[in-house]
């Protein structure tokens, strides 16, 4: 047996043992275990989530339980805080302390002619209120903070008036209310897992009060909430609504005869109603206005058309300017092998065939580019399919925290994608320092995502807002990372490494050992300032409609439903990045400039940075958020996800420029 046979079944057996040793490393293991539980945390939540889409069936007079969540600015979507961070009632009155009060079934006190609320007659009862639920990964992610309420609902029984409690309001909470008011605070309700909102008071700038013109602006409280809540056939709720009547709001602007104290009656009522034509799977229908349904579809679909239209006169623009115009080259390059222009005149060799033994010099700093394509790619894949996942119904759409928290988890299963994709290019381009390149692929985007949540977390801490998350989230996240996310990264790379040969990449061309110099005197339309300008516009002009809808459904309070469109648009977005980068990369290769490697991964990467560039027009322009919380939020948000648009195409755009520099590069004959 031949040495070198001995020496390669010994370098086969030893990859083998490594491979072997690498499955059975702790790191699988805890993989594994963080694995089994997502699993079992998935199935769990699962079979809650299915067991609330198909609906409890009621029986008359079964308890009905309403849930509060959080309030907040209507204007700063981020900036919520816990229900009861506001002195609300938390109690129920009985029966007879109902029937005593002397507002019970009206509106004014017969002997004073008073509105409710300026009555001495504080009724409270045990605590009911306040008391925290227990919740999901995504529910925690978005802010929810659902608690408890003393709402006695029962299914089928019409309320006309019940008390709640009758509280007083000392001057500081009086003030808590005002501030609020004047801050525009809304509140978030739950019903069988359907979300009802209203305004805690409003302001009235002129409003007449027994006879008298007030114009200083007067702060009203809503105390009395009226529910419409109705059910189907088999006695299932499909639709809630809660609403705030006028003509029982109470003023607290002043307290008069010097006092500083006000006893506010709390109410509510009930009003049930069978509505048979809406089903319980079109239930989340009422919460798209009806009014502007048609419009939105339209202008959505104006959206899509345009960016279609354009995607495939773009197409069909570059592929015949690129195809005349490599035709011509070949022509002309192979009139050059023959050693003339066919006229007797010898011609000169220019052009991108000239750069063919530097076109695949591998690029600067190897490791950060291998890592940032498998980010970008791993970030794609994640994605593409959260996209698939909500077009058919798997991950809910009228809920955000379904989404996030499906993203995070598609993000972490992908992580092997990530670290195979990182030791694949790594290993076939040649690369020794494969254990540096693993560590930027698993850390690269979430160092991130860490020090922007880092930051905001620390606001929202500060402010005391629902928004910073809970210790135990975050353990969750950061523990998913450990045993989850970044072991399979490592085992990514590691099969990648092991059965990924150094022949893997085989270019078309040598290349030289010194590298050529770059020309500088090159046309304006030829120099990178111009090039980043065109790759960034291009795209961004595909989905410059649709983003708009896109930003107000994520930092308002719209909820986005169109997520067919969503996806057509994100498809068509990454062709017109595709061929753009394509198109930039042959003039770039035509000016003899051969370091087309990072420029086809940052002129697809502008897209993300126009998207963050029009972040700002929208802040300032197109929304009324304010305040240090809630721009912190935006801005630091906004960052992460256009570095995830900067790592996705600037991924797909080298991805294409490989391939087209491939082709052309293979189709032509050299010494």
């Amino acid at each position: 047996v031949s040495q070198d046979t001995v020496r390669h079944c010994s370098k086969q057996s030893l990859e083998k043992k490594s491979l072997m040793v690498a499955i059975g490393s702790p790191s699988i293991t805890s993989a594994l275990v963080a694995l089994s539980v997502l699993a079992i945390n998935i199935t769990v939540d699962g079979a809650r989530e299915k067991m609330i889409r198909a609906g409890k069936k009621h029986k008359e007079h079964d308890h009905v339980h309403v849930v509060v969540n959080k309030v907040g600015p209507f204007n700063n979507p981020t900036e919520m805080y816990r229900f009861y961070s506001l002195p609300f009632c938390q109690e129920h009155a009985t029966e007879d302390e109902e029937k005593s009060h002397p507002h019970y079934g009206d509106n004014t006190d017969d002997e004073t002619g008073e509105e409710p609320g300026w009555g001495e007659h504080p009724i409270t009862r045990e605590k009911k209120g306040g008391k925290l639920h227990s919740q999901r990964l995504g529910q925690s992610m978005v802010g929810d903070r659902r608690e408890s309420t003393p709402y006695e609902l029962t299914f089928g029984d019409d309320v006309e008036w019940r008390l709640l409690c009758s509280t007083r309001l000392s001057a500081d909470d009086l003030q808590v209310f005002r501030d609020a008011i004047h801050n525009t605070y809304f509140f978030e309700m739950f019903l069988e897992d359907l979300p009802m909102w209203g305004y805690i008071g409003e302001v009235v700038n002129e409003d007449i009060v027994m006879g008298q013109v007030r114009e200083d602006g007067t702060v009203y409280l809503f105390p009395h909430l009226h529910f419409d809540i109705g059910y189907d056939g088999d006695n299932r709720i499909v639709s809630v609504q809660v609403s705030t009547q006028a003509e029982r709001r109470v003023d607290i602007s002043l307290v008069e005869n010097g006092k500083k104290e006000l006893t506010v009656p709390f109410s509510y009522s009930v009003t049930w109603t069978k509505e048979p034509e809406l089903t319980w799977k079109r239930r989340h229908s009422r919460y798209v206005s009806n009014e502007f349904v048609p419009k939105g579809f339209e202008i959505h679909w104006l959206s899509i058309i345009n960016s279609f239209v354009l995607v495939m006169l773009l197409t069909a623009f570059l592929t015949i300017i690129l195809m005349r115009v490599l035709k011509q080259d070949f022509s002309r390059y192979m009139e050059i092998e023959g050693g003339d222009a066919g006229d007797g005149v010898p011609v000169d060799e220019s052009g991108w065939k000239l750069i063919h033994g530097d076109v695949f010099r591998l690029p600067p700093n190897l490791e950060l580019f291998c890592a940032s394509m498998a980010t970008g790619t791993q970030l794609m894949l994640t994605t593409f399919i959260l996209l698939i996942l909500c077009l058919t119904g798997v991950v809910s759409t009228t809920k955000r925290g379904s989404i996030m928290s499906a993203m995070t988890v598609l993000y972490y299963i992908f992580s092997c994608v990530g670290g195979y994709h990182a030791m694949y290019n790594y290993k076939r381009f040649q690369g020794k320092n494969w254990v540096k390149t693993v560590i930027l692929t698993a850390t690269m985007f979430p160092s991130v995502v860490f020090v922007v949540f880092a930051y905001v977390n620390t606001v929202a801490l500060g402010h005391g807002s629902t928004a910073a998350l809970p210790f135990g989230t975050i353990f969750i996240i950061m523990a998913l990372y450990a045993f989850l996310s970044l072991p399979l990264t490592i085992v990514g790379g590691i099969v990648a490494r092991n059965t990924v040969t150094a022949d893997a990449w085989n270019p078309p061309t040598r290349t030289t050992k010194i590298p050529r110099e770059i020309p500088t005197d090159v046309p304006w339309y030829r120099t990178r300032a111009f090039q980043v300008c065109v790759a960034g516009f291009l795209p961004f002009s595909a989905i410059y409609i649709e983003l708009h809808y896109i930003f107000a459904s994520v930092w308002g309070h719209q909820i986005y439903t169109l997520f067919g469109i969503l996806f057509l648009a994100f498809i068509l977005l990454t062709i017109v990045v595709s061929f753009v980068v394509v198109a930039l990369c042959y003039f770039q290769l035509a000016s003899e400039n051969h370091r087309w490697w990072w420029s086809s991964f940052i002129n697809g990467g502008m897209t993300g940075i126009l998207i963050y560039m029009y972040s700002f027009v929208y802040f300032f322009h197109k929304s009324e958020m304010n305040g240090i919380l809630q721009s912190s939020y935006y801005f630091g948000y906004m960052a992460v996800i256009s570095f995830a648009f900067i790592l996705m195409f600037g991924s797909a755009g080298w991805h294409s420029s490989l391939f087209f520099v491939n082709y052309i590069y293979a189709r032509i004959k050299l010494d």
